[in-house]
């Protein structure tokens, strides 16, 4: 259970709002619709690529499962911590 909430508070401070706030800071007026459907589409995938690999890795292990979700969101906090201005 506190892997749950630690994978749910890390997604929510890292990969769930940061495409949206990226994408409206970083790209020039006239790109923005261009690149902020590529980063719609990027995060989709990512979405896509959770939701498939979810039950097959739950079928492994559900600890597993949620630590290496959780890492990937830790990693994200990091990067964007470090190379986000």
């Amino acid at each position: 259970m506190l892997l749950d909430w630690i994978y749910v508070a890390s997604f929510s401070i890292g990969m769930g709002p940061i495409p949206w706030v990226i994408m409206s800071e970083i790209f020039p007026l006239n790109v923005k619709g261009v690149a902020g459907s590529l980063v719609v589409v990027v995060n989709w995938l990512g979405a896509w690529a959770v939701s498939y690999t979810f039950n097959f890795l739950m079928s492994w292990s559900p600890t597993g499962t949620f630590s290496i979700y959780a890492g990937f969101s830790a990693m994200t906090i990091l990067f964007v911590a470090k190379i986000v201005p």
